[in-house]
């Protein structure tokens, strides 16, 4: 019911996201002109969702989009990572125009690792009001949505996992309901019970009475027929 960035949409969504999966490392790569790392995979989800808050739009120029810079960044970081499942859900506005790395070629590296790319192009079609700041003060000005889909399909493809569009926060978020759905892993849990014989403690307490009986039968307080 109000404007609300792209930013805070996926903000909000990824935070839910997180939520859903206290057992995996998750890690946040910020890119616009360059590629840095907000947070590395960590299972310390605070830690993560107090960067994630940190995170501003300005930190990074944005002038241009280093999207194979981003993905390689990532990729990179999850190239140690002992795990079944390994997942990079690529957000991105724009199209690869900086950089050094071409986007497809940190798909083939992604590829040979077995790390699956789940690209997301976010915005509406056509003319979106962007934020322009001007003398300190904050404006919107209609600007067109130029998001590569072919190289982020071709991406998906490569890597075996899916390219989505979101340009509202309803579908944001059944793409991370999906995402989360597709990339179940199950793990065999080792669990080690120890267990106490009582039956000993029963038998004794069963032959100490009969015992009792015996020795009793003999005294006084014998059984008459």
């Amino acid at each position: 019911g109000h404007r609300l960035s792209r930013m805070d949409m996926a903000r909000e969504v990824l935070k839910k996201f997180i939520e859903k999966r206290p057992n995996d490392r998750i890690g946040l790569v910020a890119f616009a002109v360059d590629a840095f790392v907000v947070s590395p995979p960590t299972l310390d989800h605070e830690f993560l969702m107090r960067n994630l808050d940190r995170l501003q739009l300005g930190m990074v120029p944005r002038q241009r989009t280093a999207i194979g810079s981003a993905l390689a960044t990532a990729v990179n970081r999850l190239r140690d990572v002992k795990s079944k499942s390994k997942i990079v859900i690529l957000m991105t506005d724009g199209q690869n125009n900086a950089g050094k790395i071409a986007p497809l070629t940190a798909a083939e590296a992604a590829q040979a690792l077995g790390v699956k790319v789940y690209p997301i192009g976010v915005g509406t079609r056509g003319l979106a009001p962007m934020p322009v700041y001007a003398f300190g003060q904050k404006y919107y000005q209609e600007m067109p949505v130029d998001i590569d889909e072919g190289m982020l399909q071709q991406i998906a493809k490569m890597t075996a996992g899916k390219y989505y569009r979101a340009d509202n926060s309803e579908k944001f978020q059944a793409i991370y309901a999906e995402i989360d759905k597709l990339e179940k892993t199950e793990a065999e849990v080792k669990k080690y019970a120890h267990h106490r014989e009582l039956f000993p403690w029963v038998v004794s307490i069963g032959l100490s009475l009969l015992l009792a009986e015996v020795v009793l039968g003999q005294t006084v307080f014998r059984r008459l027929p």
